[in-house]
C-alpha cells in the first residue's frame, strides 16, 4: 500500500476566466507541511484524437498553423471538446468529418491519456478510425486553415524519426494505434 499523500487545497479561485482560457490559482498544503500559494492550474477541455486509416493503408492527417509557436504542423485530425455535452466518440467522428471530410467504418478506443497532469486537468482521448472514406469537403472553424494530407503506414515511422510530424498526441495515437492493428492481425 502507498503511502503517498495528495495535496490538500486550503483556497482556490479563478485568476483568468475567458472561454479560451481559464486558469485557477489554487493554495495547496503538501504532505511534508509546507504551503504554496500559487500553484497555478489550466483548466482546459478534453481532447480528440483520430488515428484515421483508408482501405489502402494511408493515414489521414491534417497540416496546419499551431499559433502558439508559430509554426506548421503535421498531425492527426483532433479538436477540443466539452464531455459534459458530447461523448469523446461523437466527438472524433466529428472532428474526422470537420477537419477531413472523411468518416469511419468502424472507431475504436486506443487509450485516455494526461498531456500534462502537474498543471491542467483534461484527458486526451485517442481513437482508431478504420476505412475511412471521404463523403464532404472540410467544415472548418474560423481559426483553421487545414490541408489534409494522405502518408502510406509504411512511411510514418520515418516522418516521425525525422522530425516531420512532431505533436505529442499525433504520436502517441500513432504508436498506441499501429500496435493495436498489428495485435488485432496477428490474432
Amino acid at each position: 500500500m502507498s503511502k503517498l499523500q495528495k495535496w490538500q487545497i486550503l483556497t482556490s479561485k479563478m485568476v483568468l476566466n475567458h472561454r479560451w482560457c481559464q486558469v485557477r490559482q489554487d493554495e495547496v498544503k503538501l504532505p511534508n507541511g509546507q504551503v504554496i500559494d500559487d500553484f497555478f492550474v489550466n483548466i482546459k477541455p478534453d481532447i480528440v484524437v483520430v488515428l484515421p486509416i483508408t482501405a489502402s493503408r494511408e493515414i489521414i492527417f491534417v497540416r496546419q498553423y499551431r499559433h502558439g509557436v508559430g509554426d506548421f504542423f503535421t498531425e492527426l485530425p483532433a479538436g477540443r471538446f466539452e464531455p459534459t455535452a458530447e461523448s469523446p466518440e461523437n466527438a472524433g467522428m466529428r472532428e474526422l468529418q470537420e477537419e477531413t471530410g472523411y468518416i469511419a467504418e468502424k472507431l475504436t478506443k486506443i487509450a485516455t491519456l494526461y498531456d500534462n497532469p502537474s498543471k491542467e486537468t483534461n484527458k486526451i482521448h485517442l481513437f482508431l478510425a478504420e476505412n475511412v472514406i471521404k463523403v464532404s469537403e472540410q467544415n472548418l472553424d474560423i481559426t483553421e486553415e487545414i490541408e489534409v494530407i494522405l502518408i502510406p503506414i509504411e512511411s510514418v515511422l520515418e516522418k516521425v524519426t525525422q522530425g516531420e510530424i512532431s505533436v505529442a498526441g499525433t504520436i502517441a495515437a500513432l504508436f498506441l494505434g499501429l500496435q493495436l492493428i498489428s495485435n488485432i492481425k496477428s490474432a
